[in-house]
């Protein structure tokens, strides 16, 4: 564990190594925040570090974490353009987080941020929904868990399709196994789950990212 705490780099070390400046976004983390721009598969804060900053996807994509006893990896949430993370209760992350693809991230000092909103009732209003909804996104994560792997996956399909663009073609920037370790299930089982819904009809694979939703009535009942 020393040797480990010792060799992993501090969040300055990873940032000055890893990002460059970006255009900064609307609303007010981008007003209070500067983008920095991470690569595919970069760390942007670990599980037990100092919840220091909140941050805002501006592009790409971001996947937080927990590694089990076992080694599995457990995927918490999924963050998109427009998703703010890094939302604690207390004063450390309870999950890691990652750039899916190359991405920009606003990130702005908590602490910074907290105190403006002791001054401004409309951004303490938004903080209070961000943590509720992340609170949400939790519960509805857990309630996934419980069901089989061919309604994990078309509710995956549908809550994807909401978030990205609400149209029939889906572009997924997440990964199979990225997919398999937010559901619970092994990479074998979605992919197989996949090939089922292509020949019931409900689904068509463009590419292995791109998905058409040729039945989303039917989705909708697997769901259900």
């Amino acid at each position: 564990m020393l040797a480990a705490a010792i060799a992993k780099p501090s969040m300055h070390a990873r940032l000055s190594a890893s990002v460059r400046p970006g255009p900064l976004p609307e609303g007010p983390l981008g007003l209070m925040g500067a983008v920095m721009r991470f690569a595919r598969n970069a760390e942007i804060y670990g599980e037990d570090e100092p919840s220091e900053f909140l941050y805002q996807v501006v592009s790409g994509a971001v996947r937080t974490y927990r590694m089990l006893d076992d080694g599995r990896r457990q995927i918490i949430a999924f963050y998109l353009p427009g998703d703010i993370f890094g939302v604690e209760a207390g004063d450390a992350h309870l999950s890691s987080a990652e750039a899916i693809a190359e991405s920009q991230i606003v990130m702005v000092k908590r602490s910074s941020l907290m105190a403006r909103a002791d001054h401004e009732r409309d951004l303490a209003k938004q903080l209070w929904t961000l943590t509720v909804r992340e609170l949400q996104r939790v519960r509805q994560h857990s309630l996934v868990l419980i069901k089989s792997a061919e309604e994990r996956v078309a509710g995956f399909l549908l809550e994807m399709a909401g978030r990205c663009s609400g149209g029939a073609t889906v572009e997924l920037p997440m990964s199979r196994q990225d997919i398999a370790d937010y559901l619970g299930l092994t990479i074998e089982t979605v992919s197989r789950t996949f090939t089922q819904l292509v020949q019931s009809g409900v689904i068509a694979l463009e590419t292995s990212r791109r998905i058409q939703l040729r039945n989303r009535a039917a989705l909708s009942r697997l769901n259900a």
